[in-house]
């Protein structure tokens, strides 16, 4: 049975929307990483140059407040977490995405509720700290759960057709 243009295209969709986490995934890692590795007074020094030189003139443009109330809630404790946190939600990731380019059928349910938990969050953010970049990120996560769900459904009607396949040629074959 030959497959429809849609399913392809969503396929394609589905691996590009899973590559771009993977991507994301890594850099986290990287980031986190390098967040231990760094104290909170050279970031807030980094931040204060980046305001001072990027944003001459936009002292009050909201990416210049942004980077002034990062600087100034900067604490240990905050760099600590914000590592970690980092480091675990890029390793989830990366290992699920993996799993999910090998299809792997266990990474589908996992990367489904992996990503609801960080919808959750993400909408608890929105609700403290609205910021158009989150809306974004929560929509792209529904929407990657939405095609993981899909591709879930596929690979268990593909498995399932392939068993019930396999009796019926071995009766052939004796």
């Amino acid at each position: 049975m030959p497959e429809s243009s849609d399913h392809t295209l969503l396929d394609r969709v589905f691996d590009v929307s899973i590559i771009l986490k993977g991507i994301v995934g890594v850099a986290e890692l990287v980031g986190g990483v390098a967040l231990f590795s760094v104290n909170p007074d050279m970031i807030r020094q980094w931040l204060g140059w980046l305001t001072a030189h990027l944003l001459v003139g936009h002292d009050h443009s909201p990416l210049a407040v942004w980077f002034d109330h990062l600087a100034d809630n900067l604490g240990a404790d905050a760099t600590d977490f914000a590592a970690v946190y980092l480091i675990l939600h890029g390793l989830i990731k990366v290992v699920l995405v993996w799993a999910l380019l090998k299809q792997q059928l266990w990474a589908y349910p996992w990367m489904i509720v992996a990503l609801v938990v960080f919808i959750v969050y993400q909408v608890y953010e929105l609700l403290v700290h609205f910021t158009w970049a989150m809306v974004a990120l929560t929509v792209f996560d529904l929407f990657i759960v939405a095609l993981t769900l899909r591709e879930w459904q596929l690979h268990r009607e593909r498995r399932t057709a392939t068993r019930a396949a396999a009796p019926a040629q071995s009766q052939y074959r004796e």
